[in-house]
């Protein structure tokens, strides 16, 4: 149903069980900016057009039967995940929905646009450390004239790193708009929707950088335009 108070209503993604942090991290900075965040699974009934919004939050590797591709590593796939969040991303595309894909949701954004993923990350790490670390001790490289650029500001930002998989061949539509220091993909967009961007780190664990915030409240304001151009049709 949509949000009773008329804020923005925002479907925050995740796994069945588990996972509660970071999701908890995404719905604070939602609400900050003014949004209804809703925890949505996979087991959920849901009308999908009711959202104004989606952040699809991180968690296991993407399975890469999604991509047609044989599996390199042994990580763990959730399969009931995969097809509920392919579902909220090709929603969000085809009524063209404020999306934010975070980590594996900017994984699966690049594989539901026809992309693919790179699946195993040391072997082409020269420059950075293949660590998991919440701590903003990597570097993002962004690219000039593009979204991102816009929402961070400067050519380079600090950012974290909790991911062994990343972005390969680019999905239809989409751009890079930053790469670390080894070259590897961090953020995607596409410049042909209000907001539609990925990125690889974990923006809801650097909170307290003014500049990650800025790509939360940009959600949140697109995702009010978004909603006055749907209520204003339904007049």
């Amino acid at each position: 149903m949509p949000s009773p108070n008329g804020k923005p209503l925002i479907g925050i993604t995740g796994p069945q069980t588990k996972a509660l942090m970071p999701r908890l991290c995404v719905a604070l900075i939602v609400k900050l900016y003014g949004g209804e965040a809703r925890q949505i699974r996979p087991q959920d009934t849901l009308d999908l057009s009711q959202f104004d919004g989606f952040v699809v939050t991180g968690g296991h590797d993407v399975d890469p039967v999604l991509y047609a591709a044989e599996p390199e590593v042994q990580p763990k796939y959730d399969a009931e995940r995969d097809a509920f969040e392919q579902a909220v991303i090709h929603a969000a595309l085809n009524s063209r929905t404020p999306l934010l894909g975070i980590c594996r949701g900017a994984q699966l954004l690049n594989v539901c646009r026809g992309g693919n993923l790179m699946q195993e990350l040391k072997s082409r790490r020269q420059i950075t450390s293949n660590r998991w670390t919440v701590l903003p001790v990597k570097t993002l490289c962004i690219r000039q004239q593009t979204q991102l650029q816009r929402l961070l500001g400067g050519a380079k930002a600090p950012i974290n790193s909790l991911h062994n998989q990343a972005i390969d061949r680019l999905g239809d539509g989409l751009q890079v708009s930053g790469r670390d220091l080894d070259g590897i993909v961090q953020a995607i967009e596409d410049p042909g929707y209000d907001f539609l961007m990925g990125v690889q780190w974990h923006p809801e664990f650097l909170l307290y950088l003014r500049r990650q915030r800025h790509i939360f409240r940009h959600l949140i304001a697109c995702a009010r335009r978004f909603q006055d151009v749907r209520l204003q049709a339904r007049r």
